[in-house]
């Protein structure tokens, strides 16, 4: 099943600047061949549900390995049965709306 999940990971004690845990969450994500998108709070990600499933966890996989003894993860995801849908596509679809 296809799915396209809107996530945010917060490192807990690992300090006030956390832009290096997100970028290391960023180059696990490259690793995955999957489609993600940064935003200034959180990530967009979107393919076969197991494979999304599977970049979250290495996400935190990763970031426990550099030290990080907890972390949330603030996950919304959605899914479609009537027709295939992408990220861009919903991007799209608002800015026909808009007239761009």
């Amino acid at each position: 099943m296809h799915v396209i999940v809107d996530f945010t990971v917060v490192p807990v004690g690992a300090g006030v600047s956390l832009s290096r845990h997100i970028a290391e969450v960023e180059r696990v994500l490259a690793g995955t061949g999957l489609t993600y998108e940064l935003h200034a709070n959180g990530t967009n990600i979107e393919g076969e549900w197991d494979a999304v499933m599977g970049a979250i966890r290495a996400c935190h996989e990763r970031l426990h390995a550099m030290g990080v003894p907890r972390i949330h993860t603030d996950i919304k995801l959605g899914t479609r049965s009537d027709r295939p849908q992408a990220m861009a596509d919903k991007v799209a679809s608002v800015k026909r709306v808009l007239g761009n």
